[in-house]
C-alpha cells in the first residue's frame, strides 16, 4: 500500500490467504483480472473443481485461487492429558474452564485456524445468520467471551501456538486440516496427537490466491499472466501437496495424490487422518466470510475479545 502511495510497484505478485485478500479489494490495492483480462486467461475458471470453484468466486474479479483447502473448524488435543476430546462447543467450554490456560488459540486475523473456529462456530452454535458477523453472531460473540475466561492469551500466530502444544505447555487447540498435519509432519506438534470435529461441524473452506498490486507496468503483466496459468495446469498444481501443509492443496479438476512427488505421497501416507475422507464427505461445506464481512468479524474480535487479553 505504501509503494502505491509513492507511486512506485516493486512487487510484482502477491500470493495471499482470504484475509489479505479481503482487505486489499476494501482498500483498492489489487488490479481487476477478471473479466478485464479474460483472454489472457482464456478458459481459467473452467480449471476449477467445484469447491474451489465457489472459492473463486470470493475474489470477485481480483484475483486467482492457487490453492485450496476444506479448513475445519477441527480441535486437536494431546491424548495422553485429554481422555474424553469434546464434541460440542458447551463440552470445550466445559472441558476449558476445567483445565483453565491449557486451551489456546491465535488470533483470528492472524491465524488460519483462529479464523476458521471464528467463522464455523455460528454454523456449529446455529447463529441467526453465520454470514452477518456484527447482526448475526449473538450466540458466537457470547460463546467467545465466557471461553475467553479460560484461555491464557492469544499468540500472533498459528505457529507459536503449535509450539506451545507440541512442548506440552498447552494440550488443546484449534486447528483445520494443513496445519494438523504439517506440524506434525516437521515434528513440532507429536505424530500421535488426534484430531476431534464438533458433532455437527460445517466445514469453512480456505484458499490461497494470487493477485497482482495497482500498478505494474503492462510489459510485466503478460509475463506474470503466462505464470499463472502456468501454476494452474495439473502438472504444477500436484506440487501443492507438498508437505500436508495446505491440504489438499490442488484447486483444479483431477489432481490427485499419485501425480504429487514421492515425498508429498509419503507425507500424506504417513501423517494424514483416515477419518477425513469421511468427515469432508458427510459434512456440509460453505465458504468463508466475504470480504468485508471477514474485515467486520476481525474487528470485533480484537475490539470485544482479543482485547482483553492479547501477546
Amino acid at each position: 500500500k505504501a509503494m502505491q502511495a509513492a507511486g512506485r510497484a516493486d512487487i510484482d505478485l502477491v500470493l495471499t490467504g482470504t484475509d489479505a485478500l479481503a482487505a486489499g479489494i476494501e482498500q483498492n490495492l489489487w488490479l481487476k483480472l477478471l473479466p478485464d483480462h479474460a483472454s489472457a486467461l482464456a478458459g481459467v475458471l473452467d480449471k476449477y473443481a467445484p469447491g474451489p470453484r465457489k472459492m473463486q468466486d470470493l475474489a470477485q474479479g481480483f484475483g486467482l485461487e492457487v490453492t485450496y483447502m476444506p479448513a475445519g473448524p477441527l480441535l486437536e488435543y494431546n491424548p495422553a492429558k485429554v481422555a474424553d476430546p469434546p464434541k460440542t462447543p458447551d463440552q470445550l467450554l466445559a472441558w476449558c474452564k476445567a483445565h483453565p490456560n491449557k486451551l489456546i488459540y491465535a488470533r483470528p486475523a492472524n491465524s488460519g485456524p483462529g479464523r476458521t473456529f471464528l467463522m464455523g462456530l455460528p454454523y456449529v452454535l446455529g447463529d441467526k445468520n453465520p454470514q452477518d458477523p456484527i447482526n448475526g453472531w449473538d450466540k458466537t460473540w457470547a460463546f467467545l467471551k465466557q471461553l475467553n475466561d479460560c484461555v491464557p492469551y492469544y499468540p500472533g500466530g498459528t505457529s507459536a501456538v503449535m509450539k506451545e502444544l507440541g512442548e506440552g505447555t498447552r494440550d488443546m487447540t484449534v486447528t483445520v486440516t494443513g496445519w494438523d498435519i504439517n506440524p506434525r509432519a516437521l515434528g513440532i506438534v507429536p505424530a500421535e496427537f488426534r484430531i476431534q470435529a464438533f458433532d455437527n461441524m460445517t466445514w469453512v473452506n480456505d484458499a490461497h490466491y494470487m493477485v497482482i498490486p495497482k500498478g505494474v507496468p503492462k510489459e510485466k503483466l503478460d509475463v506474470l499472466f503466462k505464470l499463472m496459468n502456468f501454476l494452474l495446469e495439473p502438472a504444477q498444481q500436484a506440487m501443492t501437496y507438498d508437505d500436508g501443509y495446505f491440504y489438499p492443496g490442488p484447486a483444479v479438476k483431477g489432481v490427485t495424490l499419485e501425480m504429487a512427488p514421492a515425498h508429498s505421497q509419503d507425507v500424506i501416507r504417513k501423517f494424514g487422518r483416515p477419518e477425513y475422507a469421511k468427515l469432508l464427505a458427510d459434512r456440509p461445506h460453505v465458504q468463508p466470510l466475504s470480504a468485508q464481512a471477514m474485515v467486520a468479524a476481525f474487528q470485533k474480535w480484537d475490539r470485544e475479545i482479543g482485547a482483553q487479553k492479547s501477546k
